[in-house]
């Protein structure tokens, strides 16, 4: 029986159904790769690095928290502090918080526990502070009691090292974060990897197919399908051959052909697309064989979300890194304000890639405060001059009046030298930022540049102008700390010359000491005879009160902290006599006479009155003091 014969239209669609298979194959292999990478850079940019941003914040909250409770415990009128501890307390670890809890629902479970353990670890150093520190020391007079004083610093001294290992806690975290960040670049690269292998496999498997298809043809065709099999041949050695002065036959062996050659042509540059992309070129041009190309276009996609990708994280990197070093420099260069303004104008301007910089600091010695050029860094020579700028005086002094950045890039030719003082070159843009804390300004930073500052520069400036800030008050702090303790060895000194004067007094110092601890023990006990028998009342320069004993609490029922901002006058029922009062102690003249005051249920009662005015020793304001009998 003779066999059926394939004819060559059989042969030849047989052969492009293989190629097309094959071919989509390819594409759809490479948009599930592109798909999976888009997955991957998704979870890099909505969880993997937010986490570790996150978790860098989080360590900052409690390198803050340790700061602000030592404050709290050493610096008593550090009420800045103070009240940036109670936002720590009431809001940014919340805030902080339920940031991450929302980012370790898809963390690994071992993470999630290090994270809930970070939380109570954090958690018990937010009560060490709150029970034992904040609660005890609430009111200056409580710095002036030992025990209290004690309590807190014991406290602290147990919280310091809780914090280290807070810290430590959440930086083995970050470096879990940032191996993940790791793991998903090299996914991404040896998914590109497989791209590329792939294209090439199929390119060689269409070279493959295309030959055995010309071999079988060129059994039933002649020159059309030898000059198909010498272009398959060439494609099969990496040759591209030369088209232009041969005659292909207008039938479908000449369409074939011409559809082999342009398929070998758009394989190799997108082969070559797939290796740069590999490589890191995200630059590199590629021009999809139509609209239509599905590999083409999955990789011009790709290439733009990697390029997108690879400049935040640029920019991402290049500020983390800026602030770690500022945050080295300002830790290291502490104790002189000289020394670190200099090291922070010098490596500002060299990290920002500018030409100039100044850094003013306030001076506060005169009357009125002003801003004097403490560094300043310009073509790469110090320059030390003395400059005076005033509140509101040139764009420097606007600045600082109001505790905003000022950004320029149309520089006049005469700004340097009129307004900013930093030299005779002209800049063509100028960021200057106030550096503040809680609406407090220490000092203001300069920048001039023959560049214009990208927007990610400036808000890099002004994160670590906060910190730099902080440090200025820090130094300014130590360097009268340590002016202080200066005087306190010369006096030392002193003291030691008259040492021998000192001797011959011991006897009668100690016989004065013995009668001054009589006269506190008899006042002592005077001051209890009262608050056991009188209610004692404090009063503020606004009448409001300040301090009441316990007879009063037990007597109308008011707890401190329910008198808190009360006047006076609230309790009183008859006003008039309470005018006759407030005119009297007022003048100086002590008052006498008979009030009826209202007690927490809204029952009057009388009392017998004795008002009178003191000033207070440490505040120097006046103050009203009232000693009462109930009348029953």
């Amino acid at each position: 029986m003779k066999k059926k014969r394939i004819g060559l239209r059989l042969k030849v669609l047989g052969g492009f159904l293989i190629l097309i298979l094959l071919f989509t194959i390819n594409a759809v292999f490479t948009v599930l790769t592109v798909n999976e990478n888009d997955n991957t850079l998704d979870r890099l940019a909505n969880i993997v690095r937010p986490s570790s941003e996150a978790l860098a914040e989080f360590d900052d909250l409690a390198l803050r928290t340790k700061m602000y409770t030592t404050n709290w415990v050493y610096l008593q009128t550090n009420t800045a502090d103070k009240k940036k501890l109670e936002l720590i307390h009431d809001y940014e670890y919340r805030e902080i918080k339920e940031k991450l809890e929302d980012l370790d629902d898809n963390w690994a479970p071992q993470d999630t526990a290090k994270l809930d353990t970070v939380f109570q670890t954090f958690e018990q150093v937010l009560q060490i502070s709150k029970q034992d520190i904040m609660s005890q020391l609430q009111k200056f007079t409580d710095y002036d009691d030992a025990a209290l004083k004690f309590t807190a610093e014991t406290a602290l001294e147990s919280l310091i090292p809780l914090t280290d290992s807070l810290q430590n806690q959440i930086v083995e975290l970050r470096k879990r974060k940032e191996a993940e960040t790791q793991a998903a670049d090299a996914e991404l690269s040896s998914s590109l990897e497989q791209l590329k292998s792939s294209s090439i496999i199929v390119a060689i498997v269409l070279i493959i197919i295309g030959i055995a298809s010309s071999l079988i043809v060129a059994n039933s065709i002649t020159k059309p399908v030898n000059h198909l099999k010498t272009v398959i041949s060439k494609l099969g050695k990496g040759e591209i051959p030369e088209t232009n002065n041969i005659n292909l036959s207008n039938d479908e062996i000449g369409d074939m052909a011409l559809a082999v050659e342009n398929l070998a042509e758009g394989l190799k540059e997108t082969s070559y697309f797939a290796e740069k992309i590999g490589d890191g070129k995200y630059d590199a041009k590629f021009k999809p064989l139509s609209d239509n190309d599905t590999l083409g276009n999955a990789l011009i996609e790709m290439r733009d979300n990697l390029n997108r990708v690879a400049q935040e994280d640029k920019k991402r990197s290049w500020a983390t890194e800026g602030q770690a070093m500022f945050g080295e420099i300002l830790r290291t260069n502490n104790d002189n304000l000289k020394n670190l303004s200099e090291e922070i104008i010098t490596n500002l301007v060299k990290y920002l890639k500018a030409n100039q910089g100044g850094l003013f600091i306030i001076n506060d010695s005169e009357e009125e405060p002003y801003l004097e050029l403490m560094s300043c860094y310009a073509w790469d020579k110090k320059k030390y001059l003395e400059q005076k700028v005033y509140k509101g005086d040139g764009l420097t002094g606007q600045a600082w009046l109001e505790k905003d950045k000022v950004f320029i890039t149309d520089v006049p030719d005469e700004y340097i030298s009129i307004t900013s003082g930093l030299g005779d070159a002209n800049p063509n843009s100028i960021l200057i930022v106030p550096l503040q804390i809680n609406e407090e300004v220490f000092g203001v930073v300069e920048i001039a540049s023959f560049n214009v500052f990208d927007e990610y520069e400036i808000e890099f400036v002004e994160k670590i102008a906060e910190s730099i800030a902080s440090s200025i008050s820090s130094v300014k702090v130590n360097e009268r700390t340590q002016k202080l303790l200066e005087e306190s060895q010369e006096l030392t000194e002193q003291m030691r010359s008259q040492e021998e004067e000192m001797r011959q007094n011991m006897e009668e110092l100690q016989a004065t000491q013995e009668e001054m601890e009589r006269s506190q023990r008899e006042r002592e006990t005077k001051e209890n005879i009262i608050n056991n028998s009188l209610v004692t009342i404090e009063l503020d320069s606004a009448f409001k009160f300040s301090n009441v004993n316990r007879l009063f609490t037990e007597t109308l029922g008011y707890s401190d902290s329910e008198l808190r901002n009360k006047t006076f006058l609230s309790l009183v029922e008859n006003t008039a006599v309470y005018e006759q009062m407030v005119s009297d102690v007022k003048q100086g003249i002590s008052w006498r006479g008979n009030i009826q005051l209202k007690n927490k249920n809204g029952k009057e009662l009388s009392f017998m009155v004795i008002a009178g005015q003191v000033k207070d020793p440490i505040s120097g304001e006046q103050k009203y003091t009232i000693y009462s009998v109930e009348i029953k």
